[in-house]
């Protein structure tokens, strides 16, 4: 069975190419919204059609409908379908040489245009069925974002986010109905749409179908814009980010050290308040964080900088101790042991059992008795050659006040140890490398 998912443009009418209609027309079923059903009724005559289902349901009628021998099925779809669309799920759950993808112009493209923005000057981010604290990893100074909405991320709700983070000056434009006679785009101030007057916030209504731009204005210093964020800036179970909490320096080193890519799983393990957590899922959405912590107290900071700091979809925390709480965890690539609760030696070995070829672990030790069993740890590795291992040991001294003048007070140094997994081969490959 063919599968055929035609984009419709952003208008009143599909605006369909000449293959499209040629595909849809053929179809011997049709499926769409109700909105997208009306938008086609003129075209297709007699062929049957069905309301689009829950994802969850689609794919057992679509199994049927292959199983009743129907040869080939048109789905319709609003703007490009592989941009923030339903094609995107096709792909996954069905084989590319039974895929047909028919684009259009989307919202996001009609927004752009409508207000003279280059697609390759924006930031593209979908609030839709998604939480609204996520726009908090995009809220930086000078960048222009363009939101796909739904009924809780209204552009009031996004203004207040703005204020929040220090950029009560930016602009949000509203473009509502694109492609309708109703269109319309309307610009405002995140002030305006802010404002204390909560009567007034709920007479503005705007139109289900909108795209919300926002140019973001003002100082900021809020959230976050650059790797290493200040300890203060986080919740912790001790005034002024001095509570169980990795510090800035030694945080920055562990970031550097665990070199995330697109689509990493990490495990970090004891994550205390979240420091590391937080910063490896606010600098890389498209890794999955899951935070192991037992402390009730820091438990509770570790869920209030999730949400401060608009990790909401990338940082999963784990209540409980390693290693029970590992068991139900998918695979990590990369896996940071900034406490372990006694269990440092056997959460090395499970962890390291566990990481696939090119895996990274990485650990920190404060205390003699855990720096022994890093090091017993990293000779282990040494002796058997799987390993491209490297260890420091940081101590830093910040600047602070004495009777009127300058000083320096040390903190406690912190020994941290990277293990690269790797075959016996590739290790000696890069000791040769380094020594030549």
């Amino acid at each position: 069975m063919q599968l055929h998912i035609i984009g419709l443009g952003v208008a009143e009418q599909a605006q369909l190419s000449a293959d499209a209609l040629v595909v849809l027309q053929a179809a011997d079923r049709v499926i769409g919204s109700e909105r997208q059903l009306e938008t086609v009724a003129g075209l297709l005559g007699s062929t049957p059609t069905m309301q689009l289902p829950k994802l969850a349901a689609l794919k057992e009628l679509l199994t049927n409908y292959a199983n009743d021998g129907v040869q080939s099925v048109a789905v319709l779809a609003s703007g490009d379908p592989l941009y923030y669309g339903i094609g995107a799920w096709f792909g996954r759950q069905f084989s590319a040489e039974n895929l047909h993808f028919y684009p259009a112009v989307s919202s996001i493209q009609a927004a752009c245009h409508r207000l003279g923005l280059s697609l390759q000057d924006v930031e593209v981010l979908s609030l839709h069925g998604r939480p609204v604290e996520k726009i908090r990893t995009r809220l930086k100074r000078n960048r222009t974002l363009v939101i796909l909405t739904d009924k809780q991320s209204t552009p009031q709700v996004l203004a207040q986010e703005c204020v929040a983070a220090g950029f009560a000056a930016s602009t949000l434009s509203v473009c509502e109905a694109l492609g309708y006679s109703s269109e319309q785009v309307r610009t405002f101030t995140a002030t305006e749409l802010a404002g204390e007057n909560t009567d007034e916030r709920a007479e503005l209504a705007f139109d289900p179908l909108h795209v919300t731009v926002i140019h973001v204005k003002g100082v900021g210093g809020v959230l976050p814009e650059f790797p290493g964020i200040p300890d203060h800036n986080f919740v912790t179970d001790r005034p002024n980010g001095a509570g169980m909490i990795t510090k800035r320096e030694i945080r920055l080193s562990i970031l550097s050290l665990m070199q995330l890519a697109k689509g990493d799983c990490v495990w970090d393990i004891g994550a205390g308040c979240g420091g590391v957590a937080v910063e490896l899922a606010y600098w890389n959405p498209d890794s999955q964080i899951h935070a192991i912590e037992h402390h009730a107290d820091r438990l509770r900071c570790l869920q209030a900088n999730r949400e401060k700091f608009g990790v909401v979809s990338n940082l999963n925390v784990i209540a409980g101790r390693a290693p029970d709480a590992l068991a139900d965890l998918p695979v990590p690539d990369k896996v940071f042991i900034g406490g372990s609760g006694g269990e440092l030696p056997g959460l090395l070995t499970q962890v390291w059992e566990l990481l696939p070829e090119h895996g990274v672990l990485v650990a920190s030790a404060v205390t003699e008795r855990s720096k022994h069993q890093l090091l017993d740890f990293y000779d282990a590795r040494m002796k058997k050659g799987d390993s491209y291992s490297q260890t420091m040991q940081l101590s830093v001294s910040r600047g602070d006040q004495l009777v009127g003048q300058l000083m320096y007070r040390p903190t406690l140094p912190v020994t941290l140890f990277c293990f690269h997994k790797a075959t016996v081969v590739e290790d000696v490959e890069h000791t040769e490398r380094v020594a030549g």
